[in-house]
C-alpha cells in the first residue's frame, strides 16, 4: 500500500496547491490512500499559519467532492494537523462528531508552559522547554483524540547541545506513545531541510537519529509522513531517504493509521 496522511494545502498560508492538485498528483503516482491534514484552526484564537476557522467547511466539502469523483482511483481521508492545548479537549471531540473528520494528527508547534503561556517550539529558549513540550505531547496522547504524533522530534531543530533534558523529553514522548498506543511519525520534511550545523555537529534538524535509535528493533508503530506543502512532495526523494533511514534503524513502519 502506498499512502500519505500528512498533506497540507494553500489554505494554511504556507503551502501551495489546492486539494485537487494533491489528489491528481497522488493518483498519477499510484498512491492508494491520501489523507489531508492541513493545519487546524481554533474557533476563538488564531495561532497563525493555518486556515481560518470559517474555511473549515469548504476544506471538508472539497475533500468529500474529490473522494466521490476519484472513488475508483484512490481513497481519501479528512484530517487536520493540530496542536494540543488543554482548554480545547471538547473542541477536538467536536471536530470528529460535528465535522465528521476521519482523524486528527497531533502536530505540536505551539505548546503551553507551566504558567499557561503559549510558546513556539521553533523558538525554544533552552532545553528546559523540551520538557514542557513533551508534557504537552504526552497529555495530548492521553486524550485518545489523535491518530498519530507528527514530527515528535521537532524540538531538535533548535541549536542546543544534547543534555539530560533531551533524554528526559524523548523518554516522555516515547513512553506516552507506547502507553496510549499512538503511532509516531517519521517526518520527511526535515530531510528536505538538509543537514545543518548544530553545536553537536552536522545533522538533520529532524528526524534526529538519536531519538529514533531509542526505538530500534521495537514494535512501536511508525508511519512515514510526507508533510507535503507542494503536491510533488507526496512522493519525492525525501520519501525514499526516509524509507531507507527507517529500514536501517529497524523501525516498525506501518502504512496506515487505521
Amino acid at each position: 500500500m502506498r499512502s500519505n496522511f500528512h498533506t497540507h494545502t494553500q489554505r494554511c498560508k504556507h503551502a501551495y496547491g489546492d486539494e485537487r492538485d494533491y489528489v491528481e498528483f497522488a493518483v498519477k503516482n499510484e498512491l492508494d490512500i491520501l489523507g489531508f491534514s492541513d493545519h487546524g484552526p481554533f474557533p476563538d484564537h488564531d495561532f497563525g499559519l493555518r486556515m481560518d476557522y470559517d474555511e473549515l467547511p469548504d476544506y471538508l466539502s472539497a475533500i468529500d467532492s474529490l473522494s466521490a469523483e476519484y472513488k475508483d482511483k484512490i481513497r481519501l481521508y479528512k484530517g487536520l494537523e493540530i496542536e494540543f492545548h488543554p482548554k480545547y479537549i471538547t473542541y477536538y471531540k467536536q471536530l470528529s462528531d460535528l465535522f465528521h473528520l476521519d482523524y486528527l494528527a497531533l502536530g505540536e508547534h505551539m505548546f503551553t508552559d507551566s504558567n499557561g503561556k503559549v510558546k513556539n517550539i521553533y523558538f525554544a529558549e533552552s532545553t528546559d522547554d523540551y520538557i514542557e513540550y513533551a508534557e504537552n505531547i504526552a497529555a495530548g496522547a492521553e486524550t485518545g483524540c489523535f491518530a498519530f504524533i507528527a514530527h515528535p522530534d521537532l524540538m531538535f531543530m533548535n541549536k542546543f547541545e544534547w543534555d539530560k533534558n533531551c533524554d528526559k523529553a524523548c523518554d516522555m514522548i516515547l513512553s506516552a506513545a507506547e502507553k496510549y498506543n499512538i503511532i509516531l511519525e517519521f517526518n520527511a520534511n526535515g530531510i528536505r531541510r538538509g543537514r545543518q550545523y548544530f553545536p553537536d555537529g552536522m545533522r538533520l534538524a529532524y528526524p534526529d537519529e538519536r531519538f529514533w535509535k531509542m526505538l530500534q528493533g521495537s514494535r512501536q508503530p511508525v508511519i512515514i509522513g510526507a508533510d507535503c506543502h507542494i503536491p510533488e512532495q507526496i512522493r519525492d526523494s525525501a520519501i525514499g531517504i526516509a524509507e531507507k533511514m527507517c529500514m536501517e534503524l529497524d523501525l516498525n513502519v506501518v502504512d496506515t493509521i487505521f
